[in-house]
């Protein structure tokens, strides 16, 4: 019998038959009954909510505040699981990046010549860009290329809007820096009566073993990036590496090179530089060669056959390159500090060479040292370097994935462009981005959103003097001093067998960690870590012994930490070296035992790559498991994973060497002060990482307190609703809302203001990462570095006569071993005392 015909049936029994009140128990109402039920509901409901609420600040109270973190941190679950986040987002990342992708996005880049400014560049740029378009899940219904000229107003926005993000976004910049590119170009020896006894074939010679090479072997002519065009004749002089010491010994040796054609060697340091002592010296014209000897021991000498038949040189191999003088300033030598817009004012710059130069085989250079048997003038050569020198486009290439903390940015980047196809440089670290932009494309359709915000970029012009990142980097000077947290580069992922670490010391514990984390590419059991001690498997009796020990000096820049510092070469200077933004770069890196390396050759092709320098593409997918794995933890930790204690640590290391190089010249240089700075530095730093513990412990602890809480209170309104859908049972009403609507109004009901114990808590993080931040910035001096004043990181900077690698101290360092100036090294020791002094009391709590 249902509830209403009982009713009526009681009804009628009571006026028919009296009860005696003693006997029978008085039946409640059910509608009385549940009404107490629902009075008891409401009022329990009431005193959560109360109690919930205690102690809760106002919305106002907080208003304009980044609430970035905050929203992070408090958000809930979407229907379909839990929020992805931290060791759940790296785990699924790193199921992603892949070998088989790898090499087919590989074969697509590498396919064909690609140069800064061509139209195989621009067809590279529209594919990248179509890649982040595809992965980020961007809207791609307008057939439109977001394609916006460098200082118009939808470049600006788009940078300077990327802080404000909500959803994925990708666009180009084009930037007009001015290039050249070859014309007609010469090299003869010149008979007595001045005619020519032999000319050079300045071309590489290809076969169709390699068809990428075959294909390509005219299509970019050999010659020098931002050389000076025009023809010189003069007396042929060997300097051996072109370094400065090679130059100085000759000059000591009553050599003048007034008027000569200087023949040197790659290797030991920057090409450019070659060329810039042999300039201000006085020579009309440089030569560089890729010697057979720099190779190790995979040489012909030793049995092994020439690329493409073996893994020997090709002798006819030539490595392009830009002579820019890169130890003065990157970028466009035309607009120095400034952007290189469509419109800007050109300047005759510092950093363009005044003679013409020509990069040569070993086949061409053995040729002419014959003629220098005696080792000292050979014959009369003569050179002929003409040039197409103008204004031309070149195309960076951005895509932004919104993070909470919009205010906070974290930029991984490599280069595109390459000097023909460039299979190794740049295409292999260009695949890697590629699989780390997969691997975040599948997190987002899992419903990740990072932490901090990312900003992808692909930057073009590099091959020329690091121009695109360069560019983008003095256009948005103040935006990145106010938001880029770090930058992760990526140039050649792949050329051999070694893998190579480097970066800013604030970095070094976050690519070591994350590093041992990696498995090797090719050797079980062990890490991509422990691939820093690899070497190849080539070897041979004959080998060159000042080679071996040029090798082994770049081993030992490393610090305590097994990183190596940065001086430039590559996208992350205008960075680090101009910003003030800790950075690192890593990927494998050849060997004397390796496969010979064509480095910026028509040999560095998909052919020689398959085969020879990453068989498998292993070394690939390890490095963007790697670069990405930085990335996550960059953008994803609630305290920026920045060691201030090991930096500090190694400042007073960088100290030590600038000591011994007084000691050892007997400068009388007193270094104790900064000494003292330094330790106090030490000591403010171990404080700072006593903050960061407790800031982040007292938030983790208020943040499970919290979920507590909110189970709690989950499981209440639950029991709430379904009390509630009974009610409305009894009295007829509708029917509940739906589990899943039921889900989605507590969600909203979760939106609740924080507490002011949680505002507190954010507030010590958003500190102690503030202050993290300013520790690399607080090495920046608007001064900057003596002579080449666009480099103003006082801690390190690329060597003033090295171009590539890192000189710590520089200031202090090339006061004593350039200028031999013990009072200039007290005044740079001054300067650097302050900058320490000042970071001094930007850190302390």
């Amino acid at each position: 019998m249902d509830e209403k015909s009982f009713h009526v049936d009681d009804t009628s029994v009571q006026w028919a038959i009296p009860v005696p009140v003693t006997h029978q128990p008085a039946v409640t109402s059910p509608y009385k009954k549940w009404g107490r039920r629902l009075a008891l509901l409401l009022t329990f409901m009431f005193t959560v909510h109360f109690l919930s609420d205690v102690k809760r600040p106002r919305h106002h109270e907080h208003e304009g505040q980044d609430y970035g973190m905050l929203n992070a941190l408090m958000r809930h679950a979407p229907k379909k699981g839990s929020v992805l986040r931290g060791k759940k987002a790296e785990q699924l990342f790193l199921s992603v990046p892949d070998t088989d992708s790898a090499i087919t996005t590989s074969r697509v880049y590498a396919d064909k010549p690609h140069m800064a400014g061509s139209e195989g560049d621009f067809d590279t740029a529209k594919y990248f860009l179509a890649h982040l378009q595809e992965e980020l899940q961007i809207d791609r219904s307008s057939s439109d290329i977001p394609l916006y000229s460098a200082g118009s107003r939808e470049s600006r926005e788009a940078t300077l809007s990327i802080s404000s993000l909500d959803e994925p976004k990708a666009w180009v910049d084009t930037y007009y820096p001015i290039l050249n590119s070859p014309l007609d170009r010469s090299l003869e020896i010149l008979g007595d009566d001045g005619n020519a006894v032999w000319s050079a074939q300045l071309e590489e010679v290809a076969d169709e073993t390699d068809p990428y090479a075959f294909k390509s072997a005219n299509a970019v002519p050999t010659w020098h990036g931002i050389s000076r065009g025009g023809q010189a004749e003069g007396k042929l002089i060997h300097a051996h590496y072109g370094r400065k010491q090679d130059f100085d010994a000759l000059v000591e040796a009553g050599v003048d090179f007034s008027g000569k054609i200087v023949l040197t060697r790659y290797g030991g340091n920057f090409r450019g530089l070659k060329v810039k002592r042999a300039q201000e010296l006085g020579a009309a014209a440089v030569l560089v060669y890729s010697d057979p000897h720099d190779d190790g021991t995979v040489t012909v000498e030793n049995g092994y056959v020439p690329y493409p038949h073996g893994p020997a040189r090709n002798p006819t191999s030539v490595q392009r390159g830009s002579v820019q003088f890169l130890s003065l300033y990157p970028g466009d030598p035309s607009t120095p500090g400034y952007p290189s817009y469509e419109n800007s004012t050109r300047v005759e710059g510092g950093s363009k060479p005044t003679i013409p130069s020509l990069p040569i085989s070993w086949a061409n250079a053995e040729v002419l040292l014959k003629h220098l048997e005696d080792g000292h003038e050979g014959p009369t050569v003569r050179l002929v370097n003409n040039v197409d020198e103008k204004v031309t486009p070149i195309w960076n290439v951005m895509g932004v994935i919104p993070g909470h903390v919009k205010s906070e940015v974290v930029v991984i980047g490599a280069h595109r462009d390459a000097w023909v196809t460039g299979a190794s440089d740049p295409i292999s670290g260009t695949v890697s981005l590629s699989e780390v932009i997969r691997g975040f494309g599948v997190l987002l359709k899992e419903g990740w959103k990072p932490l901090r915000t990312i900003l992808i970029t692909s930057w073009d012009g590099e091959e020329f003097g690091l121009i695109g990142s360069t560019e983008w980097g003095e256009d948005f000077s103040e935006w990145i001093k106010n938001h880029v947290v770090a930058y992760v580069n990526m140039d050649t992922s792949a050329s051999g067998s070694r893998f190579k670490a480097s970066g800013s010391p604030l970095l070094a514990h976050l690519f070591r960690e994350t590093a041992e984390q990696i498995p090797h590419p090719t050797s079980e059991e062990r890490s991509l870590w422990d691939a820093r001690g690899d070497s190849g498997t080539l070897f041979g009796e004959h080998t060159n012994a000042e080679i071996a020990a040029m090798h082994k000096n770049k081993r030992l820049t490393a610090d305590s930490i097994g990183v190596s510092p940065l001086g430039s070469g590559s996208d992350y200077t205008v960075f680090l070296q101009y910003h003030g933004v800790p950075s690192t770069d890593n990927g494998f890196t050849s060997t004397r035992h390796d496969p010979v390396y064509h480095y910026h050759s028509i040999f560095d092709s998909q052919y020689w790559q398959e085969l020879y320098g990453d068989p498998g593409f292993s070394r690939h997918v390890a490095i963007a498991k790697h670069t990405g794995l930085q990335v996550l933890r960059l953008s994803g930790d609630i305290i920026l994973p920045l060691n201030t204690t090991h930096y500090s640590i190694e400042l007073e290391s960088y100290l030590d060497k600038v000591a011994s190089i007084a000691a050892a010249g007997s400068y009388d240089v007193d270094l104790s002060p900064l000494r003292d700075s330094l330790h106090a530095l030490q000591s403010a730093s171990l404080e700072l990482d006593s903050a960061k513990t407790k800031a982040e412990r007292k938030l983790r602890k208020i943040l499970k307190q919290m979920k507590k809480k909110h189970a709690i209170r989950h499981k209440i309104r639950r029991k709430i609703h379904k009390a509630s859908c009974k009610l409305k049972k009894v009295f007829g009403k509708h029917q509940c809302e739906s589990k899943d609507k039921h889900e989605d109004m507590e969600r909203q009901h979760s939106h609740r203001p924080p507490s002011r114990h949680l505002v507190k808590a954010i507030q010590r993080v958003q500190a102690v990462n503030k202050r993290l931040i300013a520790f690399e910035r607080s090495f920046i001096s608007k001064d900057g570095i003596k002579d080449r004043e666009w480099y103003k990181h006082l801690g390190v900077a690329p060597g003033k006569w090295s171009g590539y690698g890192a000189t710590t101290f520089p200031g202090i360092t090339e006061a004593l071993t350039m200028d031999k100036n013990a009072t200039a090294a007290a005044y740079e020791a001054g300067r650097l005392k302050v900058l320490i002094d000042n970071l001094l009391d930007t850190i302390r709590l």
